[in-house]
């Protein structure tokens, strides 16, 4: 047993890979923690605020990493570029962290692919803002593909990326008028995600046009488009990755704990393993 708790917080959180997630790496790091499910409406999160600060640790999903920000002592400069957390450390001060962004570009990193490339990213959502601005932050050349309804949110996404880097080269256009070759895709949409599994957002002809494929949906562990990617000969990687180096980054804040990047990798199979057989992908 550890006297050492972390938690997951979040309304409704149903089939959470969390537990599982953290579970894993407590035991790779050789330091013990226990990991609780905390679901909390967002009306009872401020008076369940005193007994998420006993945890050593938690992590934040929807609805709260917005509204978990006036009760943190600090940001770390991620969350702060974001106004979203979904890691706290506990202790003297509450420090609120963003490791969904250090998970994303630590997958890419881990790919052929560069940032710094021509990049086409499809959706407008907060995970395709993330990988927007990232993407602009790191000196790529962006498309922001989006069904016609969504324009108006695509070009504030990309006000933002200028925001943050003002000679950001970023265009916004629909997704039946992609043209061009594009060195990495980024799909951000939850066009193919479980149980839709048979849908796939863009057609062959965009997909064969890109050099390197990267699909957030983590169920089912290969969407269409993953799997018509890689009939393709062209390189994919699904949305488990992210995930699972996400939590690998609160780990290395929480406890300072260090990961071999091959023990991640078979991790990562082994969680889609698990969604595949645990989620009905």
């Amino acid at each position: 047993m550890t006297d050492r708790r972390f938690a997951i917080l979040g309304y409704p959180l149903g089939h959470t890979m969390s537990p599982v997630i953290h579970g894993r790496l407590f035991e790779m790091s050789g330091k013990p923690g226990a990991y609780e499910v905390c679901e909390i409406a967002p009306d009872d999160l401020e008076q369940s605020i005193g007994k998420l600060k006993q945890f050593e640790g938690f992590n934040v999903t929807i609805p709260h990493k917005l509204a978990i920000l006036r009760y943190l002592d600090g940001l770390s400069e991620s969350a702060a570029r974001y106004g979203a957390v979904n890691t706290v450390a506990c202790g003297a001060r509450c420090i609120g962290h963003n490791t969904d962004v250090d998970g994303f570009v630590r997958t890419i990193e881990k790919s052929s692919a560069s940032l710094d490339s021509r990049v086409l990213l499809l959706g407008a959502g907060g995970a395709a803002r993330m990988m927007a601005i990232e993407t602009a932050r790191n000196g790529g050349v962006l498309t922001i593909a989006v069904r016609e309804s969504d324009l108006p949110v695509a070009e504030t996404v990309r006000a933002d990326c200028l925001r943050q880097k003002p000679d950001a080269d970023v265009r916004v256009t629909t997704l039946p008028q992609i043209q061009g070759e594009f060195d990495l895709l980024l799909q951000a949409t939850p066009v193919g995600m479980y149980p839709h599994t048979g849908a796939c957002v863009v057609p062959d002809e965009v997909i064969r046009s890109c050099g390197c494929v990267f699909d957030a949906i983590y169920n089912p562990s290969e969407t269409l488009l993953l799997k018509k990617a890689r009939s393709m000969g062209i390189e994919a990687l699904g949305g488990m990755s992210m995930l699972v180096w996400q939590a690998v980054i609160a780990h290395e804040i929480w406890d300072g704990a260090h990961y071999d990047p091959v023990q991640i990798e078979a991790l990562v199979e082994e969680m889609q393993r698990y969604v595949d057989s645990h989620f009905g992908a």
